[in-house]
């Protein structure tokens, strides 16, 4: 297959383009596996330099990888695959991009155009697959388009609330003979959905909404890190100049500092005590960048029953689709808070904090329940004071932290404070095991200098333990740092916390040996078990040149509380003093490792 465009532009070959046109867009590492489908793109990267490509031991890492680039460096992360398998074992991290707004691109391999409905070798039908799981996808099969196709799914993958693309290239149009389009050839991608601007009736009537409230709350989710470090600096203007109390979702964490004096912590399902009662009992919500999902709201027909709330978002399809709103403002999260903070500081009368004073000291008396307590232990490692011994060790030097997905994710939202933005990469929407080791290794890639750590369970780690390999082979010395219970942790909670208790097949009587497999890797393996051991051992894990596997030993049936009680509202919690202390506070029988 051959342009159409017969220009005095030199012609090159498909995958010649492909390349090119991924240095125009600023890419500088791929995370990818090789298949007979992207052979020439292949052949192609290994004639240059200018882009590292990372090999990955399964599709579902290379995407994962690309996440955790993306969300750490605010620029879209990319990953090729090959056709068929490579397409389908990529699903899973697209999704996980739909659901958290993360911006990849995902170029596959596809058959010869010529071949594509026969049921060839390793033929799938990539753009119906991806469709629901894409923010959009193409299927070229015209080289004359290909150059163009790229840069408009960066344009798109990064535009708006940002999310995955993927291109489907078929390998005759890889090697067909065309000729190359410069970014900047291509215009604006339209946007559909009206833009904001700065002084609209809107931010009006939510300035004037937010002065006469006497129990707001500030509500904010992963738009504000989308948006840049620019929104969080705003955010946390806005928040000192009105005094109101903040919280956050799981995305959200970082975007104001969890050592800031009007941190709620965390709401949410296993949110705060004193957030969640605030998310309850407020009068005004400001929700920014947050989209209202149910592991935010609970029971929908009893959230925040008494509040007027504004919603702030990009995404205009996200109004009303959950929660029902008085103030909608479409824009990103950046451009509206500068609006905010503008006609706040504008009106100099309305920033007296004295009408708070009643609403400051009731959210103290919330907090005075110490939700996050947990019962101490000489002769076991509680989970909670691993994280914050982790915490202590590490706060104050270069640290990402990403998460796999159940217990120990939530506990690391709870007792890990994250200061800054683009420092905490986890799983939100889709809640994907086996999420934060290629993800980590994703962010210490671009981040070669830095201490990237992923808070693991022993389930979820196993998923994607394979990219130790490639950590390995890439000199990313990534720390894996498992709270390891041999339990699926939060399924036997959830069966715990159930009318009728049942262990059922949430137990793992088969974990590996992870000091052997760290052997097995070549990777440094610590192990500990006692509680007055655990700093030594997390320096050793710091002090370590290359990659860490920790097996942190940790007290099996203890459950992740604070936790909203199944079909309760935020105001029905489920706190460490309510829960029989057999089977959760401290008990040595019920906590020793098997």
């Amino acid at each position: 297959m051959t342009s159409s465009n017969d220009d005095a532009r030199p012609r090159i070959t498909g995958a010649q383009i492909i390349i090119q046109a991924l240095k125009d867009n600023g890419v500088e590492h791929i995370f990818g596996i090789p298949g007979g489908a992207v052979l020439p793109i292949y052949d192609e990267l290994f004639q240059q330099d200018d882009i590292t490509h990372v090999l990955v031991r399964h599709e579902q890492g290379a995407g994962h990888a690309a996440e955790g680039y993306a969300r750490s460096t605010g620029k879209a992360g990319v990953m090729l695959v090959t056709s068929g398998p490579g397409v389908t074992n990529a699903v899973t991290p697209l999704q996980n991009a739909i659901m958290d707004s993360v911006p990849i691109i995902c170029l596959c391999g596809q058959v010869p155009t010529n071949l594509i409905g026969t049921d060839g070798f390793q033929e799938c039908d990539a753009v119906g697959i991806t469709r629901s799981c894409t923010k959009h996808n193409f299927l070229v099969s015209d080289v004359s388009q290909l150059a163009t196709v790229i840069h408009k799914a960066f344009k798109i993958a990064m535009s708006g609330r940002p999310g995955p693309v993927l291109i489907d290239l078929p390998k005759d149009v890889q090697f067909a003979l065309g000729s190359y389009t410069a970014p900047e050839a291509v215009g604006v991608v339209e946007n559909r959905q009206r833009s904001h601007f700065p002084g609209s009736k809107e931010i009006e009537a939510a300035v004037a909404l937010m002065a006469t409230a006497r129990k707001p709350v500030i509500y904010t989710g992963g738009g504000i890190i989308n948006s840049g470090p620019e929104a969080s600096k705003l955010l946390r203007e806005l928040v000192a100049l009105t005094g109101f109390p903040i919280t956050s979702t799981l995305m959200g964490l970082g975007a104001y500092p969890a050592s800031g004096p009007n941190w709620l912590k965390m709401a949410g399902l296993h949110g705060s005590y004193e957030a969640n009662m605030a998310m309850h009992d407020c009068d005004v919500m400001v929700s920014i960048g947050a989209r209202f999902d149910d592991r935010v709201t609970a029971r929908v027909d009893r959230f925040s029953p008494h509040s007027r709330k504004i919603h702030i978002d990009v995404d205009t399809s996200s109004f009303n689709k959950n929660v029902p709103v008085d103030i909608a403002i479409q824009g990103d999260a950046g451009k509206v808070l500068a609006d905010l903070v503008r006609q706040w500081r504008a009106r100099a009368a309305w920033t007296d904090k004295t009408r708070l004073v009643e609403w400051w000291e009731k959210i103290a008396s919330w907090r005075a329940r110490n939700s996050l307590s947990y019962a101490m232990s000489d002769d076991v490692i509680m989970p909670q004071y691993a994280i914050e011994r982790l915490y202590e060790l590490t706060k104050d030097r270069d640290t990402f932290i990403t998460t796999e997905v159940g217990q120990h994710q939530m506990w690391a939202a709870q007792h890990y404070g994250i200061e800054e933005p683009n420092r905490w990469m986890t799983s939100g929407g889709s809640g994907t095991m086996g999420y934060g080791l290629p993800a980590a290794l994703g962010v210490q890639i671009a981040h070669p200098n830095s201490l990237v750590i992923d808070i693991a369970g022993d389930a979820s780690v196993q998923m994607t333990m394979k990219e130790m390999s490639a950590a390995v082979q890439h000199n990313a010395p990534i720390k894996i740092f498992i709270l390891n219970n041999a339990y699926m942790g939060m399924v036997r909670q959830l069966q715990h916390v159930s009318d009728v208790y049942r262990r059922s097949r949430s137990y793992s009587e088969t974990v590996p040996d992870f000091m052997k497999l760290a052997d097995a890797y070549g990777v440094h393996g610590i192990r500990c078990e006692k509680p007055d051991e655990l700093d030594g051992a997390i320096m050793e894990m710091i002090d370590a040149k290359g990659p860490v596997i920790f097996d942190c030993r940790v007290a099996q049936l203890e459950n992740c509380l604070p936790m909203i009680r199944p079909g309760g509202a935020h105001n029905d919690m489920l706190l460490p003093d309510d829960v029989d202390k057999g089977a959760s506070g401290y008990n040595p029988s019920d906590h020793a490792f098997l």
